[in-house]
């Protein structure tokens, strides 16, 4: 019998709204996800106490952890905390690090994982990776997707703007990395997912295209549902094909040669994947990749993440050993450091004037009034 339909481990619950953390319990006991209670929370050492001192009285099941960092080792230690007692579910209450080290730490003990995201830095609160820090540096780790989403824009409204404004650069990326994907798929023959192609698409071009700010709610409900769909996107292929290609190679190069300077991952992405265009030669994808960042107050060149052209060339030179096996318009274009320097001078020029010059409408009004 021929298949009608696949099936697709997606959350049986996303809720962003104002107000979700503190219909957690209710929201888990209606979904059979822990309907006595008995609840795992990790939270961060910094923000941790905050959330856990408002929030604790409506859990009154639950007991308490505090993740202690971003690495493996963090990830086992919450391991061996948690399996010390029995518990319908682990929740992650927090941003990327508390995130991913639940993720891991739910997978290793077969419990199913709830997200609640306090910022909106990158995609990882909905997808099926974490990434943590191990002796070699960091790993990502194939896990399974949290079983249900949660994003409370009160907590996000008290997040760090910067954080909140870097997962703008990690969904505008998602067309760079899907350009990069069917690249591959037409030189390489690479298998390609339409479906996840069309999620992490989608995902991207509602926020790109989205007149609003991150003060406004309805910009922030369409960001934080866009990275929930770019996480599913990553289900659905089975990879991270679909929200990473070029740009995420250029961000990773960043990491592992720049340690201690880089900033957020977001922001790493959104510059990779504007580079990525300008070498593609793709001017209007190029333009508006920009337009998007700088709208936002995002970095657009090299040196507004902090570093000279020539660090820029050597990153852009080392980023295809961050993903050996992965094809993207790095290895189409055979560059050599020669034509590294010149691509990425030539860039830096062109984002520079794209970014200061007075950019008019067909009807002649001016889109920086």
């Amino acid at each position: 019998m021929s298949y009608l339909a696949r099936m697709i481990p997606a959350p049986i619950l996303v809720d962003v709204r104002h107000g979700a953390l503190g219909d957690l319990r209710k929201v888990l006991a209606d979904q059979r996800i822990s309907s006595s209670g008995r609840m795992a929370v990790a939270v961060g050492a910094t923000y941790g106490p905050v959330v856990r001192e408002k929030f604790h009285h409506g859990l009154p099941g639950a007991d308490w952890f505090t993740v202690g960092g971003g690495t493996l080792d963090a990830a086992i230690k919450l391991v061996e905390e948690v399996k010390l007692q029995r518990y319908d579910a682990i929740v992650g209450i927090g941003g990327g690090t508390v995130l991913d080290v639940t993720k891991f730490a739910a997978a290793r003990l077969g419990l199913p994982m709830v997200a609640v995201a306090t910022n909106l830095a990158h995609d990882g609160f909905a997808s099926p990776i974490c990434t943590l820090g191990n002796d070699a540096g960091r790993g990502s780790y194939g896990v399974p997707a949290p079983i249900a989403v949660l994003v409370d824009l009160d907590l996000i409204s008290q997040a760090p703007p910067r954080a909140v404004r870097s997962g703008i650069g990690e969904i505008v990326s998602n067309l760079s990395a899907i350009a990069d994907w069917e690249t591959s798929h037409f030189l390489r023959g690479e298998s390609i997912d339409g479906l996840a192609a069309s999620l992490a698409r989608s995902a991207a071009q509602a926020v790109m295209n989205h007149p609003g700010g991150i003060g406004d709610d309805t910009f922030l409900t369409t960001l934080a549902e866009g990275l929930v769909l770019s996480g599913i996107s990553m289900v659905v292929a089975g990879s991270s094909r679909p929200c990473s290609g070029a740009c995420h190679e250029i961000s990773h190069a960043i990491d592992l040669l720049h340690p201690g300077r880089q900033g957020f991952h977001g922001e790493q992405v959104g510059v990779g994947a504007a580079f990525a265009w300008f070498l593609r030669g793709e001017v209007d994808h190029f333009h508006a990749t920009v337009d998007c960042l700088y709208r936002h107050g995002l970095p657009v060149r090299p040196a507004d993440l902090g570093f000279t052209l020539d660090e820029f060339a050597e990153i852009v030179a080392y980023a295809p050993q961050t993903r050996p096996g992965r094809f993207t318009v790095l290895e189409e274009a055979a560059l050599t450091p020669e034509r590294i320097s010149l691509k990425v001078a030539d860039f830096n020029d062109h984002a520079y004037v794209r970014i200061t010059q007075p950019r008019i409408t067909p009807e002649g009004r001016s889109l920086d009034t």
